[in-house]
């Protein structure tokens, strides 16, 4: 009976590699509620732009690092609290293996103990995903009809076989001797986009581009069975749900063609004469006839491969054909028998070393030293709303962090002058603190609509998705005043408005907006929508603060709302950077606070002297355009992220009224 697991926190090894990487895809896309770590260690034949599709996304990092590293591989299972592994990392190419075995004893079988016993000592994995090969099993027999069964005997036939068998030992008996929840998978041939030339339907596919000739192995009447990769990426999401504990399951096709046959398959869809274009070429030191899998038990759990051999070949084709250059020069690949040294040193090249900058842009990740310990990035901003209140304040906080930090120069609602600061500046995170609130307060906004919606709509959402394109996190500077007491939030009650409530104030033209960016900005996985409200800070002489506002009003209201106190929130935001933070968070101090409170505050530390007077909520509209939005906002979610935040009345004497005391400690 198949089980029905459920990962939270899954580590995926290998994944800017082929296979690997569309599962990764898969996987990060269908499930938001997963988080999952890539751990690569950018070897020849991987590729960061495989993984471009998800390298934004809040549930998703890139970790640089080798499975060898048992420091490493210990501190990301405890640091990211894994509790899950798809274990794709290996050394894969047959004609590699003949010529370097050593490598691939070190990868495939010290590369595996080495996680199975991170696995062991740390205890907290559910679920361990060895994947395997079917060259396992050796060659098949040519008239067998039936395939390879699961429980089939091992008898691997090449240096690659025989250390992915020998891995597969080492996860069994700790499945045995340790009780680790393991499960093994052992596929046939996977086909299709981003893969390394060096396999074979990507090396004819380019060298039929290229008008050279198509090099086979022998006499090409070897058979192999090929599945299209998105089929296999869906085989591994079942396996992942579904596949119980201690099982291998064969991941396979009973569809065969020899080698021959898609050579000539290769030639149809360029139009070439395969008689003209087939060479054979010396054959390997032993080429396994063929591999045939019995993949019953996999379709048991609901999986069926969905794509045919033409549409396939027909897909990979043409991606082939519209990214000749996606691996740069790959002529060694391209050779009949290629080995290792032959292979471009991809890692190291400028462009993938700018692709690892963008990823180290996205969220600030752990990096391995050579000594396997965690290393650090630099980072750098770029900051919009220079002459705003909270844009200032930034720029103070990174001079006094050391962090280096330029204020962008484009206007919001100007796509190319937003991608030429990027392109100039090459931050590693966006900030956006511009915005319309109008001059002195909302109501401005009702009589500069347009003037509003360029700003506050059309410029962030035109900011966000330059953001996303670049793989750049965007910390937005939002509102909560977006929310009013109701029958469900009710004044003093003490119940706040949540992340996920729907905003209900629609009262001001300038909180429609920000509403509405909101809700569009929630199609950004790029972003981090932080909701101010009513933002105080120590620089009493502000206009724009709240205490400093009310302290010269001839009359204030008194009602209890949730506020922010920029000296404590504003460090924090910079944090939430760091910490790669997504989503949407109420970025405001626990609790609530009166004006009558603050204005005590602002009388007790301050001014002895000064007196106010209340009027209610029907007089002060008689005096102002809008409405204003009072609200408690629930910030639990940021006091669980920084337990240290302070509640909002103790934040105020900390960071605005002790700095400004005037009157002396009795």
């Amino acid at each position: 009976m198949a089980t029905n697991y459920k990962p939270k926190n899954i580590l995926i090894t290998g994944a800017a590699g082929f296979i690997a990487s569309h599962v990764a895809i898969r996987i990060t896309k269908k499930y938001p509620d997963y988080k999952i770590v890539v751990l690569d260690k950018l070897d020849y034949c991987s590729n960061l732009k495989n993984l471009l599709p998800v390298s934004s996304s809040p549930n998703f990092k890139f970790v640089k690092g080798d499975i060898a590293s048992a420091d490493l591989v210990n501190f990301l299972l405890v640091t990211e609290n894994i509790d899950t592994i798809m274990h794709f990392a290996a050394q894969t190419h047959v004609d590699n293996s003949f010529g370097n075995s050593f490598e691939f004893t070190k990868n495939n079988i010290y590369g595996t103990h080495v996680l199975l016993e991170a696995c062991k000592i740390t205890g907290q994995i559910k679920r361990f995903i060895h994947v395997s090969t079917d060259e396992v099993y050796g060659e098949t027999d040519e008239d067998a009809v039936v395939g390879n069964k699961e429980a089939s005997q091992l008898l691997p036939t090449n240096p690659y076989a025989a250390t992915k068998a020998g891995a597969e030992m080492l996860v069994m008996a700790y499945g045995r001797s340790y009780g680790l929840p393991v499960i093994t998978t052992r596929g046939n041939n996977v086909y299709g986009p981003n893969q390394f030339p060096e396999k074979l339907i990507p090396k004819f596919i380019l060298l039929a581009m290229r008008g050279e000739p198509l090099p086979i192995h022998g006499d090409g009447t070897n058979v192999r069975s090929y599945l299209y990769c998105e089929d296999v990426a869906e085989a591994f999401e079942v396996i992942l749900h579904r596949g119980e504990v201690g099982h291998v399951y064969n991941i396979g096709t009973k569809r065969e063609r020899t080698v021959i046959d898609v050579a000539k398959d290769v030639c149809k869809l360029f139009n070439l004469e395969a008689d003209k274009v087939i060479m054979f070429v010396e054959n390997r030191p032993f080429n396994d006839q063929r591999y045939f899998l019995d993949d019953e038990k996999l379709k048991s759990l609901g999986w069926a491969e969905r794509t045919p051999w033409e549409e396939g070949l027909r897909k990979t084709m043409e991606w082939y054909v519209a990214n000749s250059d996606y691996w740069g020069d790959v002529s060694g690949a391209l050779l009949p028998h290629p080995r290792t040294l032959m292979m471009p040193g991809y890692e190291g090249s400028e462009e993938i070393k700018g692709i690892l900058s963008q990823f180290n842009n996205i969220k600030t990740k752990v990096a391995s030293t050579s000594d396997g310990a965690p290393e650090t990035h630099a980072f750098k901003f770029l900051i919009y709303g220079r002459t705003g209140w909270i844009g200032g304040l930034l720029g103070k906080i990174c001079e006094k962090q050391g962090i280096t930090y330029e204020y962008g120069k484009g206007r919001l609602q100007d796509r190319s002058s937003l991608i030429l600061d990027i392109q100039t500046i090459k931050p590693t995170h966006v900030f956006n603190a511009a915005g319309v609130t109008g001059r002195p307060n909302v109501d401005w906004c009702e009589s500069h609509k347009p003037d509003t919606i360029r700003t506050n709509v059309v410029g962030t959402l035109t900011l966000a998705d330059v953001c996303r394109e670049h793989g750049l996190l965007m910390m937005n500077y939002a509102t909560g005043c977006i929310f009013e007491y109701d029958a469900h939030h009710p004044e003093g009650s003490g119940i706040g408005f949540k992340e996920e409530d729907t905003p209900n104030f629609t009262g001001s033209f300038y909180s429609k907006t920000k509403a509405m960016v909101e809700e569009l900005l929630k199609e950004y996985e790029n972003v981090c929508t932080l909701r101010v409200r009513m933002p105080i800070s120590s620089d009493l002489s502000n206009p724009r603060n709240f205490v400093t506002k009310i302290s010269r009003y001839n009359k204030v209201v008194n009602i209890p709302n949730s506020m922010t106190i920029l000296d404590e929130l504003l460090p924090i935001s910079v944090e939430m950077a760091k910490r790669n933070l997504r989503g949407i968070y109420n970025f405001t101090n626990p609790g609530v606070v009166s004006h009558n409170e603050i204005l005590e505050m602002y009388k007790q530390y301050i001014d002895p002297s000064f007196e106010w007077t209340n009027f209610t909520l029907e007089e002060q509209a008689k005096v102002i355009i809008a409405p204003r939005s009072n609200n408690e906002m629930d910030a639990s979610k940021l006091k669980k992220e920084f337990p240290e935040l302070l509640s909002i009345k103790d934040s105020l004497i900390k960071y605005v009224f002790e700095p400004n005391r005037k009157v002396p400690v009795k």
